[in-house]
C-alpha cells in the first residue's frame, strides 16, 4: 500500500454553519457566507441554529459558543494555509 505525503491525504470533516432557512427537511445553511442546502432531517434544527454539517447533511445542533469556536479555528487553518 502507497503512503501518501501530506499534500496528498485527504480527511473528511464536519463544518459548523447557521441554519436560514428550512423548508420541508432541506436547511439553507451558512458558511462564512457561502450559502448551501443541507438535509437537516436527522436533527431537530431551528432556523438560527448553529449545526454540524458533514457530506450534505447536519448531524448535530451546537451550542452557539461551540459554533464560533470552531468556526474561529478553521478561520485559523484557512488563513495559515494560503499564506
Amino acid at each position: 500500500m502507497k503512503k501518501l505525503s501530506c499534500e496528498e491525504e485527504l480527511m473528511c470533516i464536519a463544518i459548523p454553519g447557521k441554519v436560514i432557512e428550512i423548508v420541508d427537511g432541506k436547511g439553507k445553511v451558512d458558511f462564512s457566507g457561502n450559502v448551501v442546502d443541507v438535509n437537516v432531517k436527522l436533527i431537530d434544527a431551528k432556523v438560527g441554529d448553529y449545526v454540524l454539517v458533514h457530506a450534505g447533511c447536519a448531524l448535530e445542533v451546537l451550542q452557539k459558543d461551540k459554533a464560533d469556536e470552531l468556526i474561529d479555528l478553521f478561520k485559523e487553518l484557512e488563513d495559515n494555509f494560503y499564506k
